[in-house]
């Protein structure tokens, strides 16, 4: 049996995927469960989180799309893509982007070279940007307004995603997931990270919602196992 199916039958043993936990108790036994030595993994294992929400996307007044700053980051640095020109981009380099540029950059993406994880464009250049619907869009990459990613403040919005903004947006099934961690974090940092991500899904709750918004909430490491948590015990909803 290869070494990282040990690691991952060890992880996932004496899991209750029915049982539902505090914050506090999931929490803990991620930490535990990504722990060399107990069944980790030797890298520095992602926390994420998925929520089932009770909507269904394909209806406009029920898509949830939202960003929101982490208090403590995601632990790691996304590099960043900026469409702007003249002092705007100048901003943009001065703010730490990675990647500057207007149809030299279009040229780039077209032909699928996409070496960054945010793209930020000024409104000016957003019809140039939307030639790009066909690469950008499967990827999730397409530059919003609604996320701070249209923008004039390109120095905030690069800053934002330098420091740990984390977009989400609903698939289809009603289904958002994302990475708020990292499992060497410390449980009070997970916890905030947990706390404010789920705060700002309820939030962004649309208003063609109705009954039960958020139905589940798991998190789980690379690695590990889905840990289910108590929605009551997690969010107040709206």
């Amino acid at each position: 049996m290869p070494k990282t199916t040990k690691r991952m039958a060890q992880s996932h043993s004496n899991i209750d995927s029915r049982k539902l936990h505090t914050l506090d108790e999931a929490v803990k036994i991620l930490k535990e469960r990504s722990a060399k030595g107990k069944g980790g993994a030797k890298f520095d294992e992602t926390i994420e989180v998925a929520m089932n929400l009770g909507v269904d996307p394909k209806y406009p007044d029920q898509q949830v799309r939202g960003v929101v700053a982490l208090p403590n980051g995601t632990g790691r640095t996304a590099r960043v893509a900026v469409f702007a020109k003249g002092a705007k981009a100048d901003e943009a380099r001065a703010a730490g982007a990675d990647i500057v540029g207007e149809n030299d950059l279009f040229e780039t993406i077209n032909g699928g070279k996409i070496e960054f994880d945010r793209l930020i464009a000024t409104p000016d250049l957003m019809a140039l940007v939307g030639r790009l619907g066909k690469v950008l869009g499967p990827r999730g990459l397409m530059p919003n307004p609604k996320v701070g990613t249209v923008t004039m403040d390109v120095k905030k919005a690069v800053a934002d995603a330098k420091g740990g903004a984390v977009e989400f947006r609903a698939e289809k099934a009603g289904i958002i997931h994302a990475g708020i961690g990292k499992a060497s974090f410390s449980e009070e940092a997970i916890r905030q990270n947990v706390k404010a991500f789920v705060d700002a899904v309820v939030k962004a709750k649309p208003t063609g919602a109705k009954g039960v918004y958020v139905k589940k909430i798991a998190l789980s490491s690379t690695m590990g196992p889905g840990v289910r948590l108590d929605v009551s015990n997690t969010t107040a909803q709206t």
